[in-house]
Formats: C-alpha cells, structure tokens, sequence
C-alpha cells in the first residue's frame, strides 16, 4: 500500500512538472503552492539548502529523519513530514539524549517539512524551510510503535482548561527537555503555550542563568507539542532569518498580556478574510528549481 501511494505521489508531481514546463508563466505562477510541494514524495538532489523564509520557502536536498532512531519515533509517517535540513536531523539526535537522561524513553517528533518543504496542504504556515520541528509533550514510554500506532496516538494536552496554568501532567522532566532545547545554540526560537511558558518561568530559579528562557515564546495552541525553530545554517545564503528575540527572560508584562482577556479571548474580525494561496510567485525564485528537480 505504501509503495502505491508513492508512486501515485510520484505521478503526480511528475504531471505537475510537465504542467509548469508548458503553462504560461502567469498561469503557472497562480498555482496553488501546496499543491506542487504536496505532490512531491522525494527530496530534490542537490545539497541540502533552505530558501527563503520560515512561512514562504522552501528546502533543496532535504534529509530524511529515519521513522525510528536510537532516541525517537516520527509520528504519522502517512504525511510524509519527517524530511528537514540536516541541522534539523542533527537537533533531534541530540535533545533525545537529554530525554533519556530525564528518564523519557525517548522523543515523539511531529512534522518537520516535507520532502521539498513549501506550504502544505493542512497544518502549518511555516515549516517551509526544513528547520522547524514540532516534538510531543507526551512522554515517550516505547519506541517500538508500529506505524499503525503512530497513526492513532495522539500527544497529551498539558495546558488547564481555562488556559491559565498547566495540568498535572506537566514534569520536572518536560522542563528539563525544553531548557536542553532552547540552550542548544542551533535554536533560534520555542513557541509553547503561555502557560507553559509560565510554568517555566516560575520554576527557574532567580539566580540562575534565566538567558535561555528568552528564547521560549508564547503564542497561541502549542499545549500538546512545542514547535523548535532552528537559526540558519552557516553559510546558508538564501535562508532568510528572523529578528533576534528580545533581551530579558521574556517572564514579565510580555508574558502577563497573553493570560488577558485580549488574547485568551480574541473578538473575531468584523469582516473575516480568508489568507490567500500562496502561489509559487510568492516564493523565492529558487523554489521553482526546486520542485521542478
């Protein structure tokens, strides 16, 4: 079954191709980009390289993350998620040693890119570029799952009903992965929860090296995974950083706004607007090069 769904996806990028070789540039260019990388089952071959940015990119030369490691499992492998910059690969290798120094069996690890990276058909606006991991707050007890298995489980959410704090299922040992993560210095930003983030916070000591708390953002969902953004790679020209985050430790009026009204409650817009397509137009001229591989 597996192998079919391969070749139709390799089909299917194939008539894409053809389709973009023929088309005029402007009707190519208004193709919905997630229907191209979607498509895509294979990396392109070349060097691995990140283009553009987080939310409008893509990756040449992608590197698998194996479905299991000595310290991880890929979850939903249906997705075909588990490709990413080798920085990307190189990251999970490592922080799944600190979870199995903090008693884990290992890590749970979500999306990550697609084999070209690009937008995708559901889930995400970044991950574009290889070098954002989403990892489980589940504590990992096995890493013998089956594919099956990896279908059905689902993470934990850690964050209390009213958003305001984290529930019992939240660990010494989930603190310990995420200060291992956002002190590795290929990591740009964290995005968890607010409460998470608070918890964080509350549990680090004054006098202690607060710096690497900078570095874990609140921002909306994030309960039952936390979303790693790697920094561009040395030498990586055409990967497009973000701003540095801010000084301080990130615990104070910043973090106080996200349990306000205002942003536990947002008011929907007077006039909702649904986010336009992203074409292939809208990404780095790059890309193109890169699906058409």
């Amino acid at each position: 079954m597996l192998k079919g769904a391969l070749r139709r996806r390799a089909g299917a990028i194939a008539v894409v191709t053809a389709c973009l070789a023929v088309a005029p540039a402007g009707l190519a260019g208004a193709e919905p980009a997630k229907v191209l990388f979607g498509a895509a089952s294979t990396p392109s071959a070349e060097p691995p390289a990140p283009i553009g940015g987080y939310a409008a990119g893509c990756i040449g030369g992608a590197v698998e993350l194996a479905e299991t490691g000595p310290g991880w499992q890929a979850m939903r492998l249906s997705r075909n998620r588990n490709w990413g910059h080798p920085e990307a690969i190189a990251f999970i290798e490592r922080l799944s040693h600190s979870a199995r120094a903090n008693g884990w069996a290992g890590l749970y690890i979500g999306d990550i890119s697609q084999p070209r990276g690009g937008p995708m058909v559901s889930g995400h606006r970044s991950h574009q570029i290889g070098l954002d991991i989403d990892i489980w707050l589940r504590p990992a007890k096995t890493l013998e799952l089956a594919r099956a298995d990896r279908e059905q489980l689902s993470s934990i959410n850690v964050v209390r009903s009213d958003r305001r704090g984290v529930t019992g299922d939240w660990t010494r040992q989930h603190h310990n992965i995420l200060r291992a993560a956002a002190t590795d210095p290929a990591v740009a930003r964290i995005f968890v929860n607010a409460a998470i983030k608070q918890a964080l916070c509350d549990a680090e000591p004054a006098d202690a090296d607060r710096d690497w708390l900078a570095r874990i953002r609140p921002w909306w969902g994030h309960d039952a995974h936390f979303h790693v953004r790697l920094a561009c790679p040395n030498g990586a020209g055409e990967c497009q950083p973000q701003d540095p985050v801010p000084a301080g430790d990130g615990c104070g009026d910043e973090l106080a706004w996200w349990f306000s009204d205002e942003a536990l409650n947002p008011k929907p817009s007077d006039k909702p607007t649904r986010p336009r397509e992203i074409t292939l137009a809208d990404l780095p001229q790059a890309c193109s090069a890169v699906i058409a591989r």
